[in-house]
């Protein structure tokens, strides 16, 4: 692994976040009216129009795309202002998920924390998670990068 995170964020960023947006690519798939109807707790489960099963496949297409990305720009890139810019794109969009979800939900459902189901959970409580672990980052609270081990020039 090139990845020059400290191991924490390391850990989180190209380990657990490509596996659970790879595992989010899933549900869209497997049981499309189940995902759309998991977007709001105590929703129920009902037929969709071929729109919203078109935007919840498009989602779930989004979330392997991000499952990729991560893997080829954290494990492929020594250089940390393309690491940094990276954290930097993926922490201003968890803030727009978790403010798109919200509004979505509205106020009363979206603070209801115990009325959560494990779709609101991946869509609040994982980004909020991920949010701030980039955060840290961002500060340095996990330390300073490490350093790139030289490239073998024979092996290239």
């Amino acid at each position: 692994m090139t990845s020059i995170l400290p191991p924490f964020p390391r850990f989180v960023m190209c380990i657990f976040e490509p596996i659970a947006t790879a595992a989010g690519f899933t549900l869209p798939f497997l049981a499309t009216e189940l995902f759309a109807a998991e977007q709001i707790p105590g929703s129920p489960v009902e037929v969709i129009s071929d729109n919203t099963r078109m935007l919840a496949l498009q989602l779930g297409n989004i979330y392997l795309l991000l499952a990729m990305v991560a893997v080829a720009v954290l494990y492929s890139t020594t250089e940390p202002k393309v690491v940094r810019n990276y954290v930097i794109a993926l922490w201003l969009a968890d803030i727009g998920h978790i403010a798109t979800t919200g509004y979505g939900m509205g106020y009363d459902k979206f603070i209801d924390f115990a009325n959560y189901n494990p779709t609101t959970w991946g869509n609040v409580g994982i980004t909020a998670f991920l949010c701030a672990t980039r955060t840290a980052y961002l500060l340095g609270l996990f330390g300073p990068d490490r350093k790139p081990l030289p490239v073998d020039k024979k092996g290239q």
